[in-house]
């Protein structure tokens, strides 16, 4: 379930895919469809998938895609079903075979759709304030409550007994049960994802979804971007504090505290229980383990094992980091 809410345009033949996004096939594929586009582990036969960065080369060695668009240096490492797709930029290729298959992701315009909640079925069921806006596509769970001037747009469900405060924006993501969240949030905007070219920015269209698990809490004036290939997710019991910003792709686990004011860059992986002070940055492409303590302030730049306490910049081992501060 990576892109629910968006219309695929697929399949499309290998050869006329490559054409229209300008990449030159000089492997002269014979003629087969190709009816997706997913990242390493969930690209399927059938589909295409890219590898840019020998760090997820343990990925790239067990994928399942039919095609990899790669560079020259890397394409050693994909499997022998993969055909290697051999372009110089592997990000701006990826992006404009994307845009191919999802058309309408690469913009976020607002939802011309939405309906005063007092014109849906949802009127019925739940407690609502003022200027309450509604989209297409919506479902809402028993016992909700939704503040003043807040907009759900078209393509999301929110599960049973949710709290949804006021001036809230949400699109394109999933609510469990028992879920909080506060005033001024917005879930599921388009992250931060474009590839600086020569001439311009070439942006990178986003396809995923915003996941919030059960019992979670997001804090008010948070923003979550949903993922680009993957889906950013929010573990259970997971409490988020106030002007929190989880970028596009982000994995956080189960019973997780983030205090205010935390940054997190793309595509970083957060295991259970982990415990976040006001103000860190944890930077993108990291695995952040079960159990790991981060202080206030900290810049996390690598992998943090299990049972971990850090703080500092680079972040460091706590003791390590007293004993040089003292």
């Amino acid at each position: 379930m990576i892109n629910p809410f968006f219309k695929n345009k697929g399949p499309f033949d290998i050869a006329k895919l490559l054409k229209l996004a300008s990449i030159d096939n000089i492997e002269n594929f014979n003629k087969s469809k190709v009816k997706n586009i997913n990242d390493l582990v969930t690209a399927n036969i059938n589909e295409i998938t890219f590898f840019h960065s020998k760090k997820y080369e343990s990925l790239a060695s067990k994928t399942k895609a039919s095609y990899c668009i790669t560079s020259k240096n890397l394409s050693n490492l994909l499997p022998a079903s993969c055909k290697k797709i051999i372009v110089d930029n592997v990000l701006i290729a990826t992006a404009q075979i994307t845009k191919i298959f999802y058309p309408n992701s690469i913009t976020d315009d607002f939802d011309n759709t939405v309906k005063n909640i007092k014109k849906t079925s949802s009127s019925k069921k739940i407690k609502f304030g003022q200027n309450v806006l509604i989209g297409k596509n919506v479902k809402i769970g028993k016992n909700c409550l939704i503040g003043h001037n807040s907009i759900i747009e078209s393509n999301v469900v929110i599960g049973d007994n949710c709290s949804i405060g006021s001036n809230v924006i949400i699109r394109k993501t999933l609510v469990g049960n028992n879920v909080n969240i506060l005033d001024g949030c917005v879930i599921g905007k388009k992250g931060f994802g474009f590839f600086p070219d020569k001439k311009k920015n070439f942006r990178y269209p986003h396809i995923g979804i915003v996941i919030i698990e059960d019992n979670s809490e997001i804090g008010c004036g948070a923003t979550i971007d949903r993922g680009s290939l993957s889906n950013t997710i929010i573990g259970k019991n997971t409490f988020i504090d106030n002007q929190v910003h989880i970028a596009h792709n982000n994995k956080i686990g189960n019973n997780c505290i983030i205090a205010g004011q935390v940054g997190f860059a793309g595509s970083s992986s957060l295991g259970d229980n982990v415990m976040i002070g006001g103000q860190a940055g944890i930077s993108g492409h990291l695995n952040i383990g079960s159990n790991v303590q981060i202080g206030g302030g900290s810049g996390v730049i690598k992998n943090i094992p299990n049972d971990s306490k850090v703080m500092g910049y680079p972040a460091t081992d706590l003791r390590r980091f007293i004993k040089e501060n003292k």
